[in-house]
């Protein structure tokens, strides 16, 4: 049995005494038989009042570890409910700091899931600043019998018409990027084009007008 139990400040302090000489008998510091320090030299070891000291004895008394007999004083008696009542002391102990370490973790997965709460919040408030900031790629066919085919992008003059810029053509299944300005349109010509609000409405209208 080691001394450990000597440390505990969270409990009251005739429970700290209690302990305390439990562990000594335990060791056999206080052999069985062997009779105690009387009430008042007790008090002057741990520096508390006699009454603090009754009550630790009083709880040694109970549980069968001590015995207090009248003209011979506090009397050792059983080492063996020393050691049990340590146990579970011990036990008690595990349990208590289970429910502190449980609380803790509850209160620190709080501040957890409100960090978490607060950056999906910034997130959202990110996705929806970026959606509005950056362009949205449309895209839209060149359809058989347009007039458009057979014409370059400047001859159209399709940025002034649409405000849109024309970042891609794709034509049978192959991409070209940034196309040139004197790319020649054909029919079937998927044009994929940015632009700012109310663009795609005039993208759509200059494609039909233009049959």
């Amino acid at each position: 049995m080691n001394g450990n139990y000597r440390d505990i400040t969270d409990i009251p302090r005739y429970e700290q005494i209690a302990v305390d000489l439990a562990t000594k008998i335990a060791q056999n510091e206080y052999k069985v038989g062997t009779k105690l320090y009387g009430r008042s030299t007790l008090a002057g070891q741990y520096n508390v009042s006699p009454e603090t000291i009754r009550r630790a004895v009083a709880l040694l008394q109970s549980i069968g570890i001590v015995e207090v007999v009248a003209g011979r004083g506090i009397m050792v008696v059983n080492r063996t409910a020393a050691l049990k009542y340590l146990e579970n002391f011990k036990h008690r102990r595990d349990i208590i700091q289970a429910q502190q370490e449980f609380s803790r973790l509850l209160e620190q997965r709080k501040e957890i899931d409100l960090a978490i709460e607060n950056q999906m919040k910034k997130i959202m408030n990110f996705s929806s600043y970026i959606s509005n900031v950056l362009p949205k790629v449309e895209e839209i066919k060149i359809k058989k019998g347009s007039s458009l085919a057979g014409k370059s992008l400047v001859s159209i003059n399709f940025r002034g018409e649409t405000d849109a810029t024309v970042v891609a053509i794709e034509r049978e299944g192959e991409e070209i990027f940034a196309p040139e300005s004197s790319f020649v349109l054909k029919e079937g010509d998927i044009l994929l084009y940015i632009g700012p609000d109310g663009s795609k409405e005039k993208v759509e209208n200059f494609i039909k007008q233009r049959k």
